[in-house]
């Protein structure tokens, strides 16, 4: 008695097209393109979490291909990612836009002469080519020179000149005044600021003054709690073309102190300028 076997081969399971999975492959990187152009973040919002859905159905669809519909979520979710760090940059960038005021340099400073200046133009002619200064004028590299009246908004600014050794002046002025630490001294600067804006009900001056010195570090007015003779009154309501003057005192290290700039922010929003302390 003789048995025959006959061998079949294992049947292949052929997986069809998983168009599901493909549609969202598509829209996740159409999404994705979209996500990061600043201007078409919503279209990439919207397309995004479609292609996620989508990819997420076409895993579980039977007998199909699901390599497309895994690149599909992996994209849709990255690319979500990326849509979200580029709307909070947007948006931080708006901000920051809507709240900075320009400042408008005044040249020359209020109150100089046309003898004045012309004297100043030939002087600066002269040396133009030895002493030209780098930079925008205003920055730090190129500091303004004290007398400059600078415009932000509703406000004009005017460093009207710096007393780098303020120390004896400050002490004598208030008996609760401290002795700067070691090796500093206290540094005042003459401040005028006017009001040019329009409001009814008027408004007090914001002034922040820091000292930065040659290696780069700051000192803020406010940092130094003193009182100093003639006191600028930040605490004054301005109406409209009404001025205030006074000094603002800063504590700083002594070596080095005339190579050293004053940065000025003239307003609450306005952009910070840097003077020049002789």
């Amino acid at each position: 008695m003789s048995t025959s076997t006959q061998l079949h081969p294992p049947v292949q399971e052929h997986k069809s097209r998983n168009t599901v999975g493909l549609i969202a492959l598509i829209t996740a990187i159409v999404g994705a393109v979209f996500a990061v152009i600043p201007g078409a973040v919503i279209i990439g919002w919207i397309l995004l979490p479609i292609a996620f859905v989508l990819s997420i159905i076409s895993l579980f669809m039977k007998d199909q291909k699901r390599g497309q519909g895994i690149a599909a979520l992996i994209i849709s979710i990255v690319g979500t990612v990326i849509g979200f760090i580029v709307f909070f940059a947007v948006v931080a960038t708006s901000v920051d836009e809507a709240f900075s005021e320009d400042v408008e340099i005044q040249s020359p400073a209020d109150g100089a002469t046309e003898a004045d200046t012309e004297s100043d133009e030939d002087a600066s002619t002269d040396s133009e080519e030895h002493d030209a200064p780098s930079g925008e004028e205003g920055t730090r590299d190129n500091p303004l020179a004290l007398g400059t009246t600078v415009e932000s908004g509703d406000w004009e600014v005017t460093v009207n000149g710096v007393d780098l050794d303020a120390t004896d002046a400050i002490m004598s002025e208030n008996s609760f005044n401290e002795q700067p630490a070691d090796g500093n001294v206290y540094v005042m600067a003459d401040v005028t600021t006017t009001y040019i804006g329009s409001d009814p009900e008027g408004e007090t001056p914001y002034i922040s003054i820091e000292y930065v010195s040659s290696g780069g570090n700051s000192f803020a007015s406010h940092d130094a709690m003193v009182v100093t003779p003639n006191d600028f009154d930040s605490f004054e309501t301005l109406y409209e073309g009404a001025s205030t003057s006074g000094n603002i005192a800063m504590e700083v290290p002594q070596e080095d102190l005339e190579a050293g700039t004053l940065r000025v922010s003239p307003g609450l929003f306005g952009d910070a300028v840097f003077y020049a302390v002789q």
